[in-house]
């Protein structure tokens, strides 16, 4: 049996089962994700961490868990009411359902039931991630809006900016693999990926797919929409208690779902690292061992974000926008239409995939060095009666900051008064002809 028909086979109590099990495991990888980013962060700063609450302090989320249901509710009067609820739940429940497409192994056997490790195969389960992470976008744009305060919209509106400019990059990103596995189904793909995983055979994709995870999720460097720095608290200002909690919750367990997709479309989803695959005839790759792999391939994304927001410095927005917009999508593109180029050659000569990937890196290495001998953009000349504007345009102050000369302010104080008596004086002059 396939594995639609294996999943079309299953008893309600399994598939009960396996919805269960689901949440659980949405709500302990979050539990476990902040005490380990928590003491991860702490680590690298040379500090300690949560180290009170349980062994090691490794009960300290669970703590928080418990504390944010019973603190008080804070409801600005100036709220939507029906709206403002509604918000951390659109956010919330969408991240939860795109666990269900994705594969954590392959058949097994529960109390004598042949399933396999999902919830339902899709033959667009790739669509459905995607789906269920624009619908999160909606989350928090109604939550900027219904909390009846400037600050709140406006963290809302720049974080759905963020959010649906770093997703266009992110499934131009999945293109390549699509006509590579030849199927949206993720077990399609995870099947497609036993001859070789597709983080090495479309390295461009991979790499696009995981600066674009960081981006969507609004994770550090690019939490610029939430920052201290920035706008508050961003769209969650006027948001407490366990309403708080939903967004909070929301926001890791769409890291857990991200990561988890990039497990699935580049790494070979559940099956075993090369060397361990060849063990035992790939008998690694059967059972529930397959189910370690793949938790295994997501810590290690899960832990990126960590140690993202332990080492780099924020972006600047404007930053942040172009390297979506101008960078990311465009690469996007042109790798798209590479890849198509060579199945198409591929399928009408006899060439091997190193020989066309070999070129196209000469060719991209080429255009590289080409873009770097092009003489750069000339710097627009000033007038002369204007002092220099300092910071490069933008309003930060440089680090060899210069307090311009009084007597260059004075002289072309002078200069500027001369002028406008003048043009008064001609003005005067004309109408006195008249």
């Amino acid at each position: 049996m396939t594995r639609a028909e294996l999943l079309a086979d299953d008893p309600l109590w399994l598939i009960a089962v396996k919805a269960v099990a689901l949440l659980l495991i949405g709500a302990l990888m979050t539990l476990f994700m902040i005490a380990w980013e928590r003491k991860a962060v702490g680590r690298m700063q040379q500090r300690p961490g949560p180290n009170r609450v349980g062994p090691g302090g490794w009960l300290q989320s669970l703590a928080d868990g418990l504390k944010l249901p019973f603190k008080e509710q804070i409801i600005p009067d100036t709220a939507d009411r029906k709206v403002y609820f509604l918000a951390p739940v659109v956010s919330a429940v969408p991240a939860f359902l795109a666990f269900s497409v994705i594969p954590f192994g392959p058949e097994v056997s529960i109390f004598g039931e042949r399933t396999v490790l999902q919830l339902v195969d899709l033959p667009v389960g790739v669509l459905v991630v995607l789906a269920c992470s624009s619908m999160g976008v909606y989350g928090i744009v109604l939550a900027g809006w219904a909390s009846g305060s400037p600050y709140p919209l406006l963290g809302g509106l720049r974080s759905a900016a963020q959010v649906i400019s770093y997703e266009i990059a992110m499934g131009l990103s999945l293109v390549a693999v699509i006509l590579y596995a030849g199927s949206m189904s993720t077990g399609d793909i995870v099947d497609a990926q036993s001859g070789g995983w597709f983080f090495y055979l479309l390295i461009p994709s991979f790499v696009i797919y995981t600066i674009s995870m960081v981006g969507e999720t609004n994770r550090a460097p690019f939490d610029l929409p939430e920052a201290e720095s920035e706008l508050v608290g961003g769209f969650h200002t006027e948001y407490s208690s366990m309403k708080f909690a939903l967004f909070f919750l929301a926001e890791y367990v769409n890291m857990i779902i991200v990561s988890g997709f990039c497990t699935t479309l580049f790494l070979g989803g559940y099956m075993a690292p090369w060397p361990l695959s060849l063990i035992g005839d790939n008998y690694l790759n059967t059972g529930w061992w397959p189910v370690l792999w793949f938790l295994a391939k997501t810590l290690v994304f899960l832990f990126i974000f960590i140690w993202l927001r332990g080492t780099l410095p924020r972006l600047r927005y404007d930053q942040f926008m172009r390297l979506g917009w101008k960078v990311l999508v465009p690469a996007n593109l042109v790798w798209i239409v590479a890849i198509v180029a060579m199945r198409a050659f591929r399928n009408s000569t006899e060439v091997s995939t190193t020989t066309v990937l070999i070129t196209i890196g000469v060719v991209l290495v080429v255009l590289i060095g080409l873009s770097l001998l092009l003489p750069s953009g000339k710097a627009p000349e000033q007038d002369e009666d204007r002092v220099p504007i300092t910071g490069g345009g933008y309003p930060i102050p440089p680090l060899d900051l210069q307090v311009p000369d009084k007597a260059a302010l004075a002289r072309s104080a002078r200069q500027r008064r001369k002028r406008q008596t003048a043009s008064v004086g001609a003005g005067a002059k004309e109408e006195t002809e008249q």
